[in-house]
């Protein structure tokens, strides 16, 4: 029998290297992808993507793997830089991680493995696959303070299909000591931080180039005006630090009101306005079709930002959306940040928040 063939997206990282390697021991035939999608900056500093490619084609080499460089950059500046620099124009609270892994390595790159006669994709995240008679099922990493099901919750049956995730069942110790053993030039690599594909750069800094600053005011709940900021663009709901307001009282980002340029406040962390219990999500999808829906009415799982404890909650269908109830109120809920829903370890989908 032919051995199955495998494009895996290669990052540099230690993560996608030990996935090359497992996925070799498990008689596939590999081949290597790095996708540059991204260009922008000094190459010195961290995770530039020529550094990065160069990891990646030196693990390849070490590994005796054929090696592709796909160059997607105006791809990506039209599914997930301009989406991202609308979302934060219109005071919303994007995650360009999860359309990259939508449209970027799920997309594109799926693509590109069709083009080369690949069964599968594979990449080095941190949850796992599970294929029974009901389809394919996307489940949480084992690694529950690595667990990446959160970045892959817009992606669909179709896709699932398709993929491959090798290291899902691992800690993250345990991925380290696979790459020490097998001596890859990366295994003492640290783990890239930052937006997906641009790397490690200060998201007000990054935004900062690319929206002008534009004075207003800073506002609390009950209307008194105690300061200024630079551009409502610039700050996140729950944010504290760098609103540049004195006097030992904390105040967190609540609301971002692009109409009038005002950032509002709630006073203190127990400020009720700071918490809500309920919100509206549009723009659902479903990793199988249909079974998201079959959970209306039903206790379920969900977080609304990467890391968030699983909370539980109930969602209705409504004319406006899914409008899901929590037990316990959320802290700083954002409209455009996605909610992704669990039915146990097991990711059922997600949906957009609108507020």
């Amino acid at each position: 029998m032919p051995k199955k063939k495998v494009l895996l997206g290669m990052s540099g990282g230690v993560d996608s290297s030990v996935s090359a390697v497992l996925l070799l021991e498990e008689g596939y035939e590999v081949i290597g992808a790095f996708m540059k999608n991204w260009s922008d900056g000094d190459d010195s500093v961290e995770c530039s993507w020529r550094a990065e490619r160069r990891d990646a084609m030196r693990v390849a080499a070490q590994l005796g793997i054929a090696f592709h460089t796909f160059d997607y950059e105006a791809e990506y500046r039209e599914h997930v830089y301009a989406y991202m620099i609308r979302e934060y124009k219109a005071g919303r609270t994007p995650n360009p991680d999860v359309l990259c892994n939508k449209y970027m390595k799920f997309g594109f790159l799926l693509q590109e493995a069709e083009n080369l006669g690949c069964d599968y994709i594979a990449t080095g995240h941190y949850a796992r696959i599970v294929r029974d008679e009901n389809g394919t099922h996307l489940l949480a990493g084992v690694d529950n303070n690595k667990d990446q099901s959160y970045f892959l919750a817009r992606l669909e049956q179709n896709q699932l299909e398709k993929m491959l995730l090798p290291i899902g069942h691992l800690e993250k110790a345990q991925v380290r000591d696979i790459a020490r053993e097998h001596n890859l030039i990366v295994a003492e690599k640290k783990d890239s931080q930052g937006i997906c594909f641009v790397g490690k750069v200060k998201l007000v800094d990054f935004l900062k180039e690319r929206i002008d600053e534009h004075e207003g005011n800073i506002v609390t709940t009950n209307g008194e005006v105690i300061g200024k900021h630079r551009g409502y663009e610039f700050y996140t709901n729950g944010q504290r630090s760098g609103l540049g307001i004195g006097g030992g009282t904390p105040y967190f980002v609540i609301d971002r009101k692009p109409e009038t340029n005002e950032v509002i406040v709630a006073i203190g962390d127990d400020d009720p306005a700071l918490f809500k219990s309920t919100l509206i999500a549009t723009d659902f999808t479903e990793t199988i079709s249909g079974v998201l829906e079959t959970h209306a009415g039903k206790k379920l799982l969900a977080r609304i930002r990467y890391r968030q404890p699983l909370q539980e909650c109930v969602f209705t269908k409504t004319d406006a959306g899914l409008e899901v109830v929590f037990t316990e109120p959320q802290r700083a809920i954002a409209p455009g940040q996605f909610i992704a829903f669990y039915d146990g370890e097991e990711l059922l989908g997600s949906a957009v928040i609108d507020g």
